[in-house]
């Protein structure tokens, strides 16, 4: 068996497609969607940031939070996608991985990424090529695969 995994993702969707060898065509295989990344970050958030006091004075400040709701969901739809990956390896159902993704959300994959999983993983593109069609990115990827 020589089956290829390619991942095309950004923060918003991403899919899945599989190759039984380097030479075959790209069949599309699973399709992930973050709808709440296309959400207004006002709509995320249910109302103002938290105030603190001083532990000593009488200063107040608006409390911040580390993360937004938009990169919250971000990371969550990035370990959704990690986990389906995961789950392919556990199953043996690919020998390669190859994942295109959008700069920023390629180092949201990779933190999410299992150490065996990272040993099948053979290309990581920082390319957005979600809006491609299998042929068109098969032929992006023909040095690769």
């Amino acid at each position: 068996m020589n089956t290829i995994w390619i991942l095309a993702a950004n923060s918003g969707n991403a899919t899945l497609f599989v190759a039984d060898s380097p030479k075959s065509q790209l069949m599309e295989y699973e399709t992930f969607d973050n709808p709440e990344v296309r959400v207004k970050q006002n709509e995320l958030t249910s109302d103002r940031q938290g105030r603190s006091f001083d532990s000593h004075g009488e200063g107040r400040h608006a409390m911040t939070v580390e993360t937004s709701p938009k990169e919250h969901e971000q990371i969550s739809f990035a370990k959704t996608i990690v986990d389906r990956l995961e789950r392919g390896r556990i199953d043996h159902a690919f020998d390669r991985l190859i994942v295109v993704a959008a700069p920023g959300f390629l180092g949201l994959l990779r933190a999410n990424y299992s150490a065996p999983l990272n040993e099948l993983l053979t290309e990581e593109i920082d390319k957005d090529y979600t809006a491609l069609r299998a042929e068109e990115l098969r032929e992006r990827l023909s040095d690769y695969i």
